[in-house]
Protein backbone atom coordinates (compact mmCIF):
# COMPACT_ATOMS: atom_id res chain seq x y z
CA UNK A 1 0.00 0.00 0.00
CA UNK A 2 2.77 2.53 0.85
CA UNK A 3 4.83 1.50 -2.02
CA UNK A 4 1.86 2.43 -4.43
CA UNK A 5 1.42 5.39 -3.30
CA UNK A 6 4.85 6.54 -3.04
CA UNK A 7 5.22 5.50 -6.83
CA UNK A 8 1.80 7.38 -7.64
CA UNK A 9 3.40 10.27 -5.94
CA UNK A 10 6.05 10.36 -8.67
CA UNK A 11 4.07 12.45 -10.98
CA UNK A 12 4.63 16.39 -10.68
CA UNK A 13 1.20 17.32 -8.55
CA UNK A 14 2.12 13.79 -6.20
CA UNK A 15 5.26 15.02 -5.43
CA UNK A 16 4.51 18.83 -4.60
CA UNK A 17 1.76 17.21 -2.58
CA UNK A 18 4.06 15.39 -1.12
CA UNK A 19 6.64 17.82 -0.46
CA UNK A 20 3.64 20.10 0.91
CA UNK A 21 2.83 17.15 3.43
CA UNK A 22 6.46 16.63 4.51
CA UNK A 23 6.95 20.76 4.80
CA UNK A 24 3.73 21.17 7.18
CA UNK A 25 5.19 18.05 9.38
CA UNK A 26 8.22 19.27 9.98
CA UNK A 27 7.81 23.25 10.81
CA UNK A 28 4.88 22.03 13.12
CA UNK A 29 7.63 19.60 14.76
CA UNK A 30 10.29 22.30 15.17
CA UNK A 31 7.55 25.11 16.18
CA UNK A 32 7.01 22.54 18.89
CA UNK A 33 10.42 21.88 19.78
CA UNK A 34 11.06 25.46 19.65
CA UNK A 35 8.63 26.56 21.93
CA UNK A 36 9.45 23.68 24.47
CA UNK A 37 13.01 24.95 24.52
CA UNK A 38 11.23 28.86 25.15
CA UNK A 39 9.32 27.75 28.00
CA UNK A 40 12.12 25.29 29.56
CA UNK A 41 14.17 28.19 29.74
CA UNK A 42 11.61 30.15 31.02
CA UNK A 43 10.99 28.26 34.13
CA UNK A 44 14.45 27.46 34.91
CA UNK A 45 15.06 32.03 34.43
CA UNK A 46 11.80 31.77 37.22
CA UNK A 47 13.95 28.97 39.46
CA UNK A 48 16.86 31.35 39.48
CA UNK A 49 15.76 34.74 39.94
CA UNK A 50 11.70 34.57 40.80
CA UNK A 51 11.51 38.18 41.30
CA UNK A 52 12.14 38.58 37.42
CA UNK A 53 8.92 36.81 36.99
CA UNK A 54 6.95 39.30 34.99
CA UNK A 55 9.41 40.07 33.18
CA UNK A 56 10.59 36.79 31.95
CA UNK A 57 7.02 35.54 31.17
CA UNK A 58 6.43 38.47 28.82
CA UNK A 59 9.60 37.93 26.73
CA UNK A 60 8.72 34.21 26.36
CA UNK A 61 5.31 35.03 25.16
CA UNK A 62 6.56 37.49 22.62
CA UNK A 63 9.27 34.66 21.76
CA UNK A 64 6.71 31.71 21.27
CA UNK A 65 4.74 33.78 19.60
CA UNK A 66 6.95 34.52 17.09
CA UNK A 67 8.05 31.08 16.75
CA UNK A 68 3.88 29.90 16.45
CA UNK A 69 4.12 32.70 13.68
CA UNK A 70 6.79 31.28 11.89
CA UNK A 71 5.05 28.00 12.28
CA UNK A 72 2.34 29.09 10.49
CA UNK A 73 3.97 30.81 7.64
CA UNK A 74 5.52 28.22 6.31
CA UNK A 75 2.77 25.59 6.89
CA UNK A 76 0.53 28.53 4.24
CA UNK A 77 3.14 28.47 1.95
CA UNK A 78 3.23 24.46 2.41
CA UNK A 79 -0.82 24.94 1.62
CA UNK A 80 0.14 26.84 -1.65
CA UNK A 81 1.66 23.88 -2.64
CA UNK A 82 -1.33 21.58 -2.98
Amino acid sequence: MLLTILLQATTGAGLAKLGAGLGAGLAVIGAGLGIGKIGESAMDGIARQPEATGDIRTNMIIAAALVEGAALFAIVVCGFLL
